[in-house]
């Protein structure tokens, strides 16, 4: 159903609300990534989303809400903090992970005592919630495992004839999942990086730490500490082809991929690279992708799950990267890839 001109088609937003409301699932655009989205109070309509996406079930499922009552009805014992977040970035890409009531089931939050909530800067996403009356539990609409779905023919390509809808809302905004924060300790704490970075947290609530977990050193591991958000201990976003990262110096990263490349071809393997405008005419050989600018980080983030798609369409064997350490979103868009990768890395 396609959603993606002003104004938005508004039979096309109560026909997916009508489906909400009955257990269905009707996957939907939001600034960061395309959602799967239930019911979340319905804990059918929750494993229905966990089947749908081959999901591990501990993983917990973020609910959207429209307004800041609805946080107030699902959670218990909600900190101040919350509202001096939400007064600075929402709707927008932060997720709060805060105390749960008995309103969200353990279905949606897979078995925790917590629930990841967020409000979306994406108006069919808000005129969702609000038609359907639902707060609705979305996860990235994608197969679990694979890159996140930024246009609604990625969601077709993995969830064609397991859900009931998709509402086409065009290319998504960002294109990385949110941040997200833990509220439930005495110190916020990022459990993922996205948009909204550490510094811009800080200006709102002062002391702000990042998972032990998801803080990568120079060997692109975290050092044994273990994640505490459970979605980050499994492997995600990954294309079919083997993805390296090469980290270091800009000559030497390329002429190290150049080698490699050549070897690889030499070996028979289809090779595909992911460059920035700038240095992709620097590589003679393979299937060269533009990932974005680097003086613009945020293309670098709207193009990363595309990228990594359209490799898969060219049927690569072997991916290297570029590695992508910029000043804000330098940690979400490594993250991601680091993950895509499965930590493989090599420094030059």
């Amino acid at each position: 159903m396609d959603v993606s001109e002003e104004p938005i088609n508004i039979e096309f937003i109560r026909e997916a609300s009508e489906i909400l409301k009955k257990g269905g699932l009707v996957a939907f655009p939001t600034e960061t990534v395309y959602g799967l989205g239930g019911d979340a109070t319905d804990k059918e309509a929750s494993k229905k989303i966990y089947q749908a996406k081959g999901r591990p079930s501990d993983n917990p499922l973020i609910v959207h809400i429209a307004k800041f009552e609805q946080l107030e009805q699902i959670t218990k014992d909600l900190p101040e903090t919350a509202k001096k977040l939400a007064d600075a970035f929402w709707p927008g890409p932060l997720t709060m992970v805060c105390n749960k009531n008995e309103v969200i089931p353990y279905e949606t939050t897979g078995g925790l005592d917590t629930v990841a909530v967020r409000m979306p800067n994406n108006p069919v996403a808000l005129a969702l919630i609000e038609e359907s009356g639902c707060m609705i539990a979305a996860p990235s609409a994608n197969t679990s495992g694979r890159p996140s779905p930024t246009k609604a023919s990625h969601v077709y390509e993995d969830l064609s004839g397991k859900i009931e809808a998709i509402l086409d809302g065009g290319t998504v905004d960002i294109g990385l999942e949110s941040t997200i924060v833990d509220l439930t300790e005495d110190v916020v704490t990022i459990l993922r990086p996205g948009y909204i970075n550490m510094d811009m947290l800080r200006e709102v609530v002062g002391e702000v730490r990042m998972d032990p977990g998801i803080v990568y050193n120079d060997k692109g591991t975290t050092g044994g500490a273990k994640p505490k958000a459970p979605g980050m201990r499994y492997k995600h976003y990954a294309p079919k082809g083997d993805l390296t990262i090469v980290s270091g110096e800009e000559d030497r990263v390329i002429s190290t991929i150049n080698e490699l490349t050549a070897q690889a071809e030499k070996d028979g393997k289809k090779v595909g690279i992911i460059a920035t405008s700038a240095t992709a005419g620097r590589y003679g050989r393979g299937q060269i992708l533009i990932i974005g600018d680097r003086e613009e980080e945020q293309s670098i983030a709207h193009n990363l799950y595309d990228i990594l798609r359209q490799f898969d369409e060219l049927d690569v064997d072997i991916i290297y990267s570029e590695s992508f350490a910029t000043p804000k979103m330098g940690q979400a868009i490594m993250n991601r890839l680091l993950k895509a990768a499965g930590q493989k890395t090599i420094e030059v």
